[in-house]
């Protein structure tokens, strides 16, 4: 289903053109910079972002979801998107029932104070998940 195989964060950023890795390193370091506690997981070949359940996601274009290219840029997604609040429709959510995602194709069109404000919101609902080890 997938057009690569990459063993490690660091062999995917390796594998993105300059347009999508500007955008992706972004995304990635406000991730983590909002996030110190959770943990970077390669998950159909793109990171995925968990504390105790995934939180969001990045996905380049580049990375396909299928045979094909079928969009430009990179999305970025809210695993549990839909349980949060989002009266402007920030997030695009098509007909998915939980997963909500946002469509950047250069850097500029990165909002970093909305993005905190939905990254802060998805950690403290996968606060639920937590279980005592």
């Amino acid at each position: 289903m997938q057009n690569v195989s990459f063993k490690n964060v660091d062999e995917f950023l390796e594998f993105l053109p300059k347009n999508e890795l500007l955008i992706v390193e972004s995304l990635r370091n406000l991730v983590l910079s909002l996030l110190p506690e959770c943990t970077e997981k390669l998950s159909y070949q793109v990171p995925f972002y968990k504390i105790n359940k995934n939180i969001c996601f990045i996905w380049p274009a580049s990375v396909y979801w299928g045979k094909k290219k079928s969009y430009n840029g990179v999305l970025f997604g809210l695993t549990y998107g839909t349980n949060l609040t989002d009266e402007s429709n920030y997030f695009e959510k098509g007909e998915r029932k939980q997963v909500t995602m946002k469509k950047f194709e250069k850097p500029g069109d990165i909002d970093f104070d909305i993005l905190k404000s939905f990254i802060f919101e998805a950690a403290l609902y996968d606060k639920q998940f937590y279980k005592k080890k």
